[in-house]
């Protein structure tokens, strides 16, 4: 059964675009890998665990965040970051899931 996505004009496409976008980056996608292998992550542990500066990192997060492809909760002063699992569920085909979700 093929599914499909019903577009009523070019203003549906940008819903795409930005998304898109904000996956064609590595960081990005390596960030987007730690928190599907670790689950919620706590900002100060992400600077560690990608080695870049807290600046850089919250530019890359901060483009994942509008793309409404990660979800921010703070808790105390720090701030934790998780996949948005179904934003992440419409974009990626069956092949990249199996990459990002290995456990669907």
């Amino acid at each position: 059964m093929k599914l499909s996505i019903p577009l009523k004009n070019e203003n549906d496409f940008s819903f795409y675009e930005k998304r898109f976008k904000a996956l064609a980056d590595n960081k990005r996608l390596h960030l987007l890998s730690i928190l599907c292998r670790q689950g919620s992550t706590c900002v100060c542990d992400l600077t560690d665990l990608l080695e870049i500066p807290q600046s850089k990192l919250s530019y890359h997060l901060k483009i994942l965040l509008d793309a409404d492809i990660i979800v921010k909760e703070k808790k105390g002063t720090w701030n934790y970051y998780t996949i948005n699992n179904q934003s992440i569920d419409h974009l990626l085909s069956e092949e990249l899931c199996c990459l990002f979700r290995p456990d669907k």
